[in-house]
């Protein structure tokens, strides 16, 4: 059996071959039901448990995120629940945002340390706002108001209607729609967290969504897969590009680690994507509450200490 335990040359990372891809696969099984890839709750597990902290860990997550998103974008659009004017909106504007996030990245936090801080800061503020959300949902939900609650044979988008102020769209019977301007800047601010962090922005972006636009987080879940999708093949060309100029660190993707990871991540996505309309939006959203602020948190008072 011990061939199975490797060694990968880039990140030095040493563990059991199915264990990244075991790891991507329950991770992004639960996470791609909220439109998250799961790539924010990979990152702390590089971190801090196969030991993989140098900047080039950003790069791997987001190779991670090229591998494993595509299952669940196809899901989501062979059963008509993508919104395309949002999709292309997130991308539009995570995309410069994340070329300056990766600059960010490499000049200013290089340091294993400050990066788990400032890690921690954006894991807690996600932590924080799908908390936030899942106790509206359930307030709503017990005062009688049951749109998000929609039956799983009006799960399709309809009535698509845009314009470079306003897009409009019919999801469950009910009329949902949003500001093109609004979205916009709210994905640049977010590629350049995103662009930092190596997640793409739309573990940040999807519970925008849903607690400032007031979208259905089935609706919106394809389209933040499909903006982290783009914007991660950006920030992973970046990376090794900058590979070249940043001689002393670090900087290019694992490869052969991110792919790994991808591998597990791909067969999650889709799983969760297709039965993510059977699982009540509460209870997904509590799950990864509990994920993401515990890591927070750790790395808030590790830093402290």
């Amino acid at each position: 059996m011990d061939f199975l335990y490797v060694t990968f040359a880039v990140s030095g990372v040493k563990t059991w071959v199915f264990f990244p891809p075991l790891v991507a696969f329950v991770v992004s099984f639960f996470t791609s039901m909220g439109g998250v890839s799961g790539a924010f709750m990979l990152l702390p597990f590089q971190m801090s448990v196969l030991h993989y902290t140098a900047p080039s860990v950003s790069g791997t997550n987001q190779l991670f995120n090229i591998v494993a998103i595509p299952s669940g974008v196809w899901r989501y659009v062979k059963e008509k629940r993508m919104v395309w004017p949002l999709a292309w909106t997130v991308v539009i504007g995570t995309l410069p945002g994340v070329f300056i996030g990766v600059w960010v990245r490499l000049e200013y936090l290089p340091d294993p340390r400050n990066f788990k801080f400032f890690a921690g800061l954006v894991l807690l503020y996600v932590g924080v706002r799908l908390f936030s959300d899942t106790l509206k949902t359930i307030k709503l939900s017990s005062a009688g108001n049951t749109k998000q609650a929609v039956s799983p044979k009006n799960f399709i988008v309809t009535n698509t209607r845009f314009s470079l102020k306003k897009v409009d769209f019919c999801f469950g019977e009910e009329d949902f729609a949003f500001s093109v301007p609004g979205v916009l800047f709210l994905c640049f601010i977010v590629g350049i967290v995103g662009g930092i962090y190596g997640i793409g922005g739309g573990a940040i972006v999807a519970p925008f969504f849903v607690a400032f636009f007031h979208l259905p987080v089935y609706a919106v879940a394809g389209a933040a897969l499909m903006g982290t999708f783009m914007t991660s093949i950006a920030g992973v060309i970046t990376y090794q590009m900058l590979s070249h100029f940043y001689t002393g660190v670090s900087v290019a993707p694992d490869w052969y680690l991110g792919i790994l990871f991808g591998i597990g991540g791909f067969c999650g996505m889709y799983l969760g994507a297709r039965c993510q309309k059977y699982v009540p939006a509460h209870k997904i959203k509590f799950i990864l509450c509990f994920c993401v602020v515990f890591v927070a948190l750790k790395y808030i008072f590790d830093f402290i200490k």
